[in-house]
């Protein structure tokens, strides 16, 4: 498994940013790829995702760790084809500013198996890139309001 940790600041309160995150019907407006989104009963995500010419549907199950110290962890598993897992953890920088923190774990052939896309090091570059991208997107989505 390879993991990958990322972060952006954005200009807003910690509150704005927790609950713009947990509208997975917003993802498509700041996830690359996903052209569709919802929620569904028992705290699963249904996304339908584009990526490297091919589409799939991928199905999520998503929890809250909880607040600890002025931080609030939003967790998330795959439970479809490609097998991923990651977190989401929001931390108050101040009144007005709050860094978003991502961490993804996944198995890089499983994730070119299922997406397509170049092998190795490169794929672990577009990877960063791809993740990279989508929190400057989620900074300016949720910056604008």
């Amino acid at each position: 498994m390879s993991t990958l940790e990322l972060h952006v600041d954005v200009g807003v309160p910690v509150d704005k940013a927790w609950e713009t995150l947990h509208r997975v019907e917003n993802y498509p407006s700041f996830v690359e790829g996903v052209r569709g989104a919802r929620t569904e009963a028992g705290g699963r995500a249904h996304l339908d995702v584009e990526a490297g010419g091919r589409a799939t549907e991928v199905e999520a199950e998503v929890s809250d760790r909880g607040e600890r110290v002025g931080e609030r962890v939003m967790e998330w598993l795959t439970t479809s084809a490609p097998e991923l897992t990651g977190s989401f953890s929001v931390q108050p920088i101040d009144q007005n500013r709050t860094r978003i923190q991502a961490r993804l774990e996944y198995d890089p052939s499983t994730v070119r198996d299922t997406f397509g896309g170049p092998k190795g090091f490169a794929q672990t570059n577009a990877i960063e890139r791809l993740v990279r991208s989508d929190l400057e997107h989620f900074k300016e989505y949720v910056e604008r309001g």
